[in-house]
């Protein structure tokens, strides 16, 4: 028989930042921005702030809602978080809009210092966190959860798509103190709405059972654990899927109620480094609680700096696409 030599379409560049949807996917267009205009048309206390990203973090509609509230504060990350804790203090609720390396690596320590020590009610929401854009590592912000969920009284949201941005938006706005909110942008995968879901600060959900394999997952390996679990159906393997979108603080009660179930494999699936993230805060909650799964696995990207290129490429090269988390999947079960 002869081999086919039928190629891939070449990508283009643009693939390096293309929308993390698969092919006939359902989208919605900037969840978050929606969301926060409609928010802040009760809210007058909530103003928009971003560091020359508001086309890119989706704020842009905001700026058109509602003009004189408002900040666009240049390419200067720290003088964006500290003006927004200023904001905070005078009884604002501040949305501080860039992406997520120039939020967390660049204006670290303007967070620490300046808003969290002091419990300020400022919103940080971060577009291109972890591997969602191929510009290497300068623009990949696979640590940010590591380096976030260092800092004492900081929340953390890692949502799946606009269902549960659009959903999260109100209740981080509601939230009294800082919230680092992960941000997909753009055309946003809608997935959850089938799953009878509903978005609630704090709170683990489980979208599906399963008698194999549990995931525990947050961000959009939700939706990449979804499509897995449908794949393995035809193997007869049963996947539970966990969605985690609080990363801090963790649902304690709901994951050790999940991984106390005996005789199935656990696995952590997130979009950043398997250091210091979703993986290492279940794996320590389960040790301390003496919950010793029967196997435990974290997929994650490794530690490293990772490279530039088209994100179906990376994605692949990484494991954390659907085809390659289905095979690595198969082979922990069949180990």
């Amino acid at each position: 028989m002869q081999a086919s030599t039928e190629k891939k379409p070449r990508l283009t560049t643009s693939a390096m930042i293309a929308s993390i949807a698969a092919e006939g996917q359902r989208v919605q267009t900037a969840p978050f921005g929606k969301a926060l205009v409609a928010y802040a048309q009760t809210h007058p206390e909530v103003v928009g702030m971003t560091a020359d990203l508001a086309k890119y973090t989706d704020l842009h509609l905001f700026a058109q809602a509602y003009p004189e509230r408002f900040f666009q504060m240049g390419m200067a990350e720290q003088l964006l978080m500290a003006a927004a804790g200023g904001m905070a203090k005078v009884g604002l609720v501040p949305f501080a809009t860039t992406y997520a390396v120039f939020g967390t690596r660049r204006a670290y320590d303007f967070i620490h210092q300046v808003i969290a020590e002091e419990n300020l009610n400022v919103k940080i929401c971060c577009a291109l966190p972890g591997l969602t854009t191929g510009y290497g590592p300068s623009h990949q912000a696979t640590e940010d959860l590591a380096m976030m969920r260092a800092i004492p009284s900081l929340t953390i949201v890692d949502p799946c798509d606009a269902l549960d941005i659009e959903q999260a938006v109100p209740q981080i706005a509601d939230h009294a103190g800082p919230v680092y909110m992960r941000l997909l942008r753009g055309n946003v995968p809608l997935v959850l709405d089938e799953y009878d879901y509903t978005f609630e600060l704090g709170k683990a959900k489980r979208l599906r059972d399963g008698r194999d394999v549990l995931v525990i997952s947050s961000g959009f390996m939700t939706m990449r654990s979804l499509e897995v679990a449908r794949q393995l159906e035809a193997d007869q393997v049963d996947v539970a899927v966990l969605h985690v979108p609080t990363i801090k603080p963790l649902d304690r009660d709901t994951i050790l109620a999940e991984a106390r179930r005996s005789g199935r494999l656990v696995v952590v699936a997130e979009n950043h480094s398997v250091v210091g993230g979703l993986g290492e805060a279940v794996a320590s909650l389960l040790l301390q609680e003496g919950v010793i799964p029967s196997k435990f696995r974290s997929l994650g990207l490794p530690d490293a700096f990772l490279d530039a290129g088209a994100l179906p490429t990376l994605h692949d090269r990484y494991g954390i696409s659907v085809e390659k988390m289905t095979q690595t999947l198969k082979r922990w079960l069949a180990a």
